[in-house]
């Protein structure tokens, strides 16, 4: 969607960065998603003239921003805004109320600096050069991260929900995405019905975003839970399975013995031995 207000007249206003379209390359954003290495590919990916993300509440190995630098390579201004001062997954409200915590370097000569609001900081990044060059294509972020001795997958992770499809109703599906449902979707953004379904709560945040989805799924009937931005790093999936710490859980979830404190990965086999899944 545009943003109506002239502060942020000429920025792209999104709630993912997945969905940038052709028309958006050139053109500054500020998009809802965290600030991820996925996020940041998305971003290259895109051609986008500068870009404004959200800090996901930084976290494991500084995950949240781990993609400015990524764009800064590949010669995109980047920042940050401050997970606190705004929700992530709304990009109106990150132009509307967000403010910056981190800007790479070709955004701070720009004059990016934290505590700036982020509408200004994007009339700034509007000077921004437009990238030369094009990032290596990625394959696609997904894997099977436990499977039948047949190889019929139990467990998949993907570092985007936006890679869940229908061929993954009735598994455990970890996702590496916040756990915010997107601000203009309308739905929990996920596109199967799995057994479980798991999401990063990017430090959680202003007015507890980061776990929003967790109703909406249980409203579905899908156990759902996110793992804490402290304890795994966002936008890598296998890094939630293999580190991450259950933050938060639907009361469906509750049911399967997934309990706050408790290692995902731990729960996850307890849940697969209970139906003799090895």
């Amino acid at each position: 969607m545009e943003f109506e207000e002239s502060a942020t007249a000429a920025a792209r206003i999104l709630d993912s960065i997945t969905k940038l379209g052709p028309e958006d390359a050139g053109r500054v954003v500020i998009a809802g998603s965290h600030g991820g290495s996925y996020a940041a590919y998305c971003a290259a990916r895109g051609q986008v003239r500068a870009v404004v993300l959200n800090d996901a509440g930084i976290g494991w190995q500084q995950a949240g921003i781990a993609g400015l630098a990524d764009l800064e390579r590949w010669g995109i201004a980047a920042a940050a805004a401050d997970y606190r001062s705004c929700r992530i997954g709304d990009g109106a409200d990150m132009a509307r109320h967000g403010l910056v915590s981190h800007a790479n370097a070709l955004a701070a000569a720009l004059g990016c600096r934290p505590g700036m609001p982020v509408a200004q900081a994007a009339r700034l990044l509007e000077n921004a050069a437009p990238p030369q060059v094009r990032p290596e294509p990625r394959k696609e972020s997904r894997a099977v991260l436990r499977a039948a001795a047949d190889g019929t997958p139990w467990v998949v992770g993907v570092d985007s929900v936006s890679l869940l499809g229908p061929e993954d109703g009735g598994l455990v599906a970890v996702t590496a995405s916040h756990g915010e449902a997107l601000a203009t979707l309308g739905t929990d953004g996920v596109g199967a019905a799995p057994r479980l379904v798991t999401f990063n709560d990017a430090g959680i945040g202003k007015d507890g975003a980061g776990t929003g989805r967790l109703p909406l799924l249980q409203r579905r009937g899908i156990a759902a839970l996110t793992v804490s931005a402290g304890s795994a790093r966002i936008g890598d999936a296998r890094s939630c399975y293999e580190e991450g710490v259950i933050s938060c859980a639907n009361p469906l979830a509750l049911e399967l013995g997934c309990r706050p404190g408790a290692p995902l990965k731990t729960v996850i086999d307890a849940l697969l031995a209970a139906h003799d899944i090895h």
